[in-house]
């Protein structure tokens, strides 16, 4: 082994851990190979970059936009709900229909554009066949891969086969030279899922109706027994008081469903609504965690403790600091950013618009250049400007925190009673830093001073609290105590089945860019006018807590707002909607051009007039001047992901080719199964791939695997083309995982599947997959000697 193979081979397994541990994006992943074989000159500048301008790279992108065109007119919308009209109402035929209808889409569309374009239609059939969307959508997802194999634009590990054939000097496979083979295998692969797979489906409860449907959202997610009233007392300290500065929702992770005033009822009332005595707030969420907080209503404001103030005083400093441009801080939000853990420090404030903003500072996203003012110990303050994240720090005396901050009036000390229900509980659990911004800057106990506290300090009962904060928010803490909870509301729940109150399923779009982003990040309220009331996920409902959860793609969400204001997400590119609200059907009137277009692309390629790539660009280029989508639609139409990860992977193709680097890899398999015969290794390679799907993403794993691939072959003396039909047929037939596969991932929060759910269906049809394709690869595709 050469030390050129050796470096190869290294960048090659740190890639698949990367990959595999998911440490790092995949498209940043594919970057980072690029740089390492460009920096070490494995390959040179022209062969690193020569994937941006890769035909099948560029076949790849054209395709999104072709595919999102004739998605934009509405034809394939047309045709998906015509066939389903023409399936029945029994579950083999839905199936059967549903997979073929799928299937033929996804050869001359994108695979996952056919399973987000489908997945509403097939929701909406199970509810209103009263088939399990489990039993559905399962089959869609298998039928959009399976139709991908039967054209070389179908799916991108098709394309890349037939250009690295190119690249070594082979003559590349044809637009249709998949089909025989393809179309085989997606036959048998729908026979296998229709009348033995269901079997192998779960089954989940199916609803008919639009009020079912509203009743089977709250059961499913489990809304009913997280929903109770908050009555207010006629003299309550809340009284006068807006929704927003209770803090009742905030506070404790609630969602006010409705504010209910003399027998009348306001459905999502504003953050300013006044509170008046009286009035019944309707709210969802745990009633435990709303107790917890009440708790705190115990504390006793300690009128003079100067002394106190003083010792504190001596240990604690402000600074304000400024965010570098570089630091990884920018973008962070305040409560992610780690500022305790990685300085030792409290965020403040932060300077907005002239003055210090010291309130819900929790989701306030930091921005370069951003003057923050911090708290900490003093030697911890002295020790900023060592960090590079901060390109300047100034150390604030008391006198400018007196006029610019106003710290005495901020600082209060308060007392633990001794028999107070908080004893023996954390700070980290009171949630009053995230809610009210109180922080407690020192605990004063048995003489003893405690300055800056970790959110793991137990408290006990007599406890001293000097706290930083607004005296009246205390009140409202104190108000929150008097709120009297009413868990039997049963006939309030009628509210969320009007029109001012419904519940609507949905899930992300793949290419959304909300994945990632927690729920109190992207504030539902504030941005839709609605509520996330739930997350159905990995089989099961996440309903608590919901602030802190990450959104992944595969959610299901359920959204709760006024119909109208629902209604407008459905045109919003980042949701895919399952639950029907009568929405406008797709405007159809250039459905015959996006068509005719689509047909010329496909037709001028077989005619042999242009490459697929000429093709498909010019055939997107034309969809755009004929206004069937516009150029904003076809740029966010790209995953652009998908794209920097084939273009960042291709040069690793490269360097294994040149170094010797595949000759050795497949000179390994030839030691393991080369006495077999050709047919054996063909297989060995076949099983490698298709095992390899469940870690690696399909296109890079193409890259990859080509090499090794034709050494093998060229070993053997044999032509390489049914050997890279093979791996191309392994490396599509992605059903093993949800993982495996953008468009399982798409619908494994509807369906509400488990990770098991796919390797029950998955592997089986898999071992089908790999018997058709090993049966019939000798008749249509027979060894050859070989010859460019």
């Amino acid at each position: 082994m050469t030390f050129e193979i050796a470096l190869v081979l290294g960048i090659l397994a740190i890639s698949l851990v990367l990959f595999v541990s998911e440490v790092i994006r995949m498209d940043l992943v594919a970057l980072l190979v690029l740089s390492a074989l460009a920096v070490s000159g494995l390959v040179t500048t022209n062969e690193a970059f020569a994937g941006f301008s890769n035909s099948a790279v560029i076949t790849v992108w054209a395709m999104f936009i072709l595919s999102e065109g004739l998605t934009r007119t509405g034809i394939a919308d047309i045709i998906g709900r015509q066939v389903m009209r023409l399936a029945g109402t029994r579950e083999i035929s839905m199936i059967i229909v549903i997979m073929i209808t799928a299937a033929v889409l996804s050869a001359f569309m994108n695979n996952i554009g056919v399973a987000a374009l489908m997945l509403p239609v097939v929701v909406e059939v199970a509810r209103r066949t009263r088939i399990p969307p489990s039993r559905l959508l399962m089959p869609l997802a298998y039928a959009t891969l399976l139709g991908g194999l039967t054209t070389m634009i179908g799916t991108p590990p098709n394309l890349l086969i037939s250009e690295i054939m190119v690249l070594n000097g082979y003559e590349p496979f044809g637009l249709f030279d998949f089909t025989p083979l393809g179309a085989a295998v997606m036959i048998i692969g729908v026979i296998f899922v229709a009348f033995v797979g269901r079997y192998l489906l779960p089954v989940s409860k199916s609803v008919r109706g639009r009020h079912q449907s509203q009743r089977s959202l709250r059961s499913r997610y489990k809304l009913q027994e997280r929903t109770f009233m908050l009555r207010v007392p006629m003299e309550s300290i809340l009284v006068g008081k807006t929704l927003s500065q209770t803090r009742i929702g905030s506070s404790t992770g609630l969602i006010i469903l409705a504010l209910t005033r003399y027998g009348r009822s306001e459905a999502l009332p504003g953050r300013q609504t006044v509170i008046r005595g009286g009035d019944g707030i309707l709210v969802q969420g745990r009633v435990d965690q709303f107790k917890e907080l009440q708790r705190w209503s115990d504390l006793v404001i300690e009128r003079e403790a100067p002394v106190l103030k003083s010792m504190v005083a001596a240990k604690i400093a402000y600074a304000e600091v400024d965010l570098a441009d570089g630091s990884p801080l920018v973008g962070e939000l305040i409560r992610h950013a780690g500022f305790r853990t990685r300085f030792n420090i409290s965020v403040v404030g932060v300077h907005r618009r002239n003055n210090y903003r010291l309130t819900n500072l929790a989701y306030v996203p930091l921005r370069a250049g951003d003057r923050i003012l911090v708290q900490g110990e003093t030697k911890e303050i002295a020790g900023l400007d060592k960090f590079a994240d901060f390109s300047e720090v100034r150390q604030l005396t008391e006198d400018q925190l007196s006029d610019q901050y106003n710290t005495d009036e901020r600082m209060f000390v308060v007392r633990l009673p001794k028999f107070s229900g908080l004893a023996e509980a954390t700070l980290e659990k009171s949630r009053l830093a995230d809610v009210f911004d109180f922080r407690v800057v020192a605990v004063f106990r048995d003489g003893n001073l405690k300055v800056m506290p970790r959110g793991d300090e137990v408290l006990e009962g007599g406890d001293l609290l000097l706290i930083e904060g607004q005296h009246e928010d205390l009140d409202v803490l104190r108000g929150l105590q008097e709120l009297d909870v009413e868990t039997k509301v049963t006939a309030n729940l009628g509210s969320l089945e009007s029109e001012r109150l419904t519940l609507m399923d949905a899930t992300l779009d793949p290419r959304s860019g909300l994945a990632g982003r927690t729920v109190g990040e992207l504030n539902f309220r504030e941005r839709y006018g609605i509520e996330l009331a739930g997350i159905w996920r990995e089989g099961g409902p996440i309903g608590e807590d919901l602030a802190e959860e990450r959104l992944q793609l595969g959610d299901a969400l359920l959204m709760l707002g006024p119909r109208d204001r629902l209604q407008l997400l459905t045109d919003d590119s980042d949701f895919l909607i399952l639950t029907p609200l009568g929405q406008e059907p797709p405007d159809t009137q250039r459905a015959p051009l996006a068509a005719f277009i689509m047909l010329s692309v496909v037709l001028s390629v077989m005619a042999g007039y242009a490459p697929i790539s000429v093709a498909a660009v010019v055939g997107g280029t034309i969809m755009v001047l004929t206004g069937c989508l516009t150029m904003e639609q076809a740029y966010r139409a790209i995953d652009w992901r998908a794209i920097f990860l084939i273009a960042g992977m291709l040069p690793l193709g490269a360097a294994m080719q040149q170094s010797g680097a595949a000759a050795y890899l497949a000179n390994q398999v030839m030691v393991l199964l080369g006495d077999a015969g050709p047919w054996p290794v063909i297989a060995g390679l076949y099983v490698l791939t298709a095992m390899a799907t469940m870690i690696i993403p399909t296109a890079a794993l193409v890259v990859l695997m080509s090499p090794i691939v034709l050494s093998a072959m060229a070993e053997m003396g044999l032509a390489p083309e049914p050997a890279m039909m093979a791996v191309a047929m392994a490396a599509s037939a992605s059903f093993t995982s949800p993982i495996s596969h953008p468009a399982n991932i798409l619908v494994m929060g509807p369906g509400g599947y488990r990770f098991i759910d796919y390797i029950k269906v998955g592997v089986p049809l898999t071992i089908v997959v790999f018997i058709t394709v090993m049966f019939l690869l000798p008749i249509l595709w027979p060894l050859s000697p070989a010859v460019r």
